[in-house]
């Protein structure tokens, strides 16, 4: 059973950015497809960028396009979520999850899809 810790997180102004860690204990990230998700008070938790275990295969929301990007080291047992060009509407809790069976690029977005999540980490864009 994998366990994860979420990092990076902070409080940025408007057009700044920010890199978001996620770092894998219990088993071999390898092994999983990642997730990133947010979810801004009062709103249902969103699905922000996913990769997956082979070939690095990513897929973004459109809320988040060209501006966020999440990468893998497999072997630091690490995801990252680049995120740049930050918006007030980007401020959110923002969470990594697993999934050890594969995810597809239809359902990468429910957060149904995932067995695993790490605590979140606090993301704050505002001047």
């Amino acid at each position: 059973q994998v366990q994860l810790v979420e990092s990076g997180g902070g409080l940025v102004q408007p057009g700044g950015s920010l890199r978001l860690s996620c770092v894998a204990s219990g088993s071999a990230l390898a092994d999983y497809d990642i997730g990133w998700f947010r979810q801004a008070p009062g709103k249902e938790r969103e699905g922000v960028c996913f990769i997956n275990r082979h070939y690095g295969v990513t897929y973004d929301a459109d809320s988040v396009k060209g501006r966020f990007t999440a990468s893998r080291d497999n072997a630091k047992n690490t995801v990252y979520l680049q995120m740049n060009s930050l918006e007030p509407e980007d401020t959110a809790v923002y969470y990594c999850a697993a999934n050890s069976g594969p995810v597809y690029g239809s359902t990468w977005y429910d957060p149904e899809e995932y067995a695993y999540w790490g605590q979140g980490t606090q993301v704050t864009v505002s001047s």
